[in-house]
C-alpha cells in the first residue's frame, strides 16, 4: 500500500488538475499560447473567430498581422516580461483591440489575450458628442436671447415696436431652449429604466386614436389629415404614456417633414405574435444613408430646416429607446419622392 500511494496521488492529480489548453479554452476572452518561435499552440474559439482563421501550427504573424504585438511576443519570449498593445483592423469592419502579452518564461514562449474595446470606445465617443451636441444646442439660443436683450436695453430702448419684436423672438427661443430640456430629461429617465420591462397593458389601436385626435390641430395647421386603420384592438405588455410618445412623436415628424403628401396614415396590425404600428407619410422621402443614422441623438438630415420647425434632434433617439425597453424594434423605410414609414414592432401580450 505504501508503494502504490505515490501512483495513486499522481493519478489523482492528473484527473484533477486542469491543463494549459483546458484554461485557454476556459478563457472569456480571445487567447492563444505562441511557443518561443511564434508559432501558435493554443487558441480557443474565441480566439478563432476573432482572427477568422485557425492559426494553430502556424506562425502568429500568418494571421495577425500588427508589429508592435510581434514585437511584444518577442520580447517577451526572451524573458523580458509582458506587455500590452492597442491596435485597430480595419476590414471586414473597423475594430480595436488591446493585446495582453504575458510570459510564459524565458524560451516557453507567450499567452496573448485580446479584448474587443470596440464598443467600449463607441459609448466614449458618443457620450463626448452627447455633451458637446447638447452644450452647442443650449449655447445658440442662449447666444440669441443675449442678443436680444442687449438690444432692446440699447437700440431699442425706446423704440416699443422693435421692443415687441425682439420679445417675440426671445419667446421663441425660450420655447425652443424648454423643448430641449423637456426632451433630454424625457431621454435620461428612459435610460435609467430600459433594462425594466413595463408589466401594463396597453391597446395600440386605442393609443393611435387618441394620438389622431391630439394632434388633429396641428394637421389642420399643415393642411393635413391624418387617419388611423386597424383591425381592433391590439394588447401588449407596455406604458401607455411612453407608446403614446412614441406614436405621437413619429406622427408629428411625419406632419413636420411630411405633410406635402397631404396625407399622414397610423395602421395597428397584429402580424403573428407580434403588434405592428406603421406611421406613414407621402412627403419627400428620406435618402437611404441617412436611414441608419436617424435615431442617433441630435442627428438630422437637414439642421436648419429641423430648427425651423422645432425640432430637437432628440425625438427618434427617445423613439428607439422606449421602443427598445418594450423589447421591441423600430423599422424605418424611405424612398425619395414616395414618403416614409416608420413602424414600431413590439411583441403581443399573450
Amino acid at each position: 500500500m505504501q508503494l502504490l500511494r505515490p501512483i495513486i496521488r499522481a493519478i489523482t492529480m492528473t484527473s484533477t488538475t486542469p491543463q494549459p489548453a483546458d484554461l485557454v479554452h476556459a478563457m472569456p476572452d480571445p487567447a492563444l499560447v505562441v511557443d518561443a518561435q511564434g508559432v501558435v499552440t493554443l487558441a480557443n474559439e474565441q480566439a478563432i473567430e476573432v482572427l477568422e482563421a485557425a492559426p494553430v501550427g502556424r506562425h502568429l504573424s500568418a494571421t495577425l498581422r500588427v508589429p508592435a504585438v510581434l514585437e511584444a511576443i518577442a520580447a517577451a519570449t526572451a524573458g523580458e516580461g509582458g506587455a500590452s498593445v492597442d491596435y485597430e483592423v480595419r476590414v471586414p469592419v473597423p475594430r480595436s483591440f488591446r493585446a495582453h502579452v504575458s510570459c510564459l518564461g524565458e524560451g516557453k514562449g507567450a499567452l496573448v489575450t485580446l479584448r474587443d474595446l470596440t464598443r467600449e470606445q463607441q459609448i466614449e465617443r458618443m457620450r463626448a458628442d452627447f455633451v458637446a451636441n447638447a452644450s452647442h444646442e443650449l449655447r445658440t439660443p442662449l447666444a440669441a436671447l443675449s442678443g436680444f436683450l442687449e438690444t432692446i436695453q440699447g437700440a431699442a430702448k425706446a423704440d416699443p415696436k422693435a421692443q415687441e419684436k425682439f420679445l417675440g423672438l426671445m419667446k421663441s427661443q425660450a420655447e425652443r431652449m424648454r423643448r430641449l430640456i423637456d426632451d433630454l430629461l424625457s431621454l435620461s429617465r428612459i435610460e435609467m429604466n430600459e433594462h425594466v420591462r413595463p408589466s401594463g397593458e396597453v391597446d395600440l389601436s386605442q393609443v393611435a386614436a387618441h394620438v389622431r385626435d391630439v394632434l388633429s390641430g396641428m394637421a389642420r395647421e399643415f393642411d393635413c389629415t391624418i387617419t388611423v386603420e386597424t383591425d381592433g384592438p391590439v394588447v401588449v405588455a407596455g406604458s401607455r404614456d411612453e407608446l403614446v410618445q412614441v406614436i405621437q412623436n413619429l406622427a408629428e415628424n411625419a406632419l413636420k417633414y411630411g405633410s406635402s403628401g397631404k396625407l399622414v396614415e397610423i395602421i395597428v396590425r397584429r402580424n403573428g405574435e407580434w403588434a405592428e404600428v406603421s406611421v406613414r407619410d407621402h412627403g419627400p422621402g428620406i435618402a437611404e444613408q441617412h436611414i441608419p443614422r436617424l435615431t442617433e441623438r441630435f442627428y438630422r438630415v437637414n439642421v436648419q430646416d429641423s430648427r425651423a420647425r422645432g425640432g430637437t434632434g432628440l425625438g427618434l433617439a427617445i423613439v428607439k429607446h422606449i421602443v427598445n425597453r418594450h423589447r421591441g424594434r423600430l423599422v424605418i423605410t424611405s424612398e425619395l419622392g414616395n414618403g416614409s414609414t416608420f413602424m414600431m414592432r413590439l411583441p403581443v401580450k399573450g
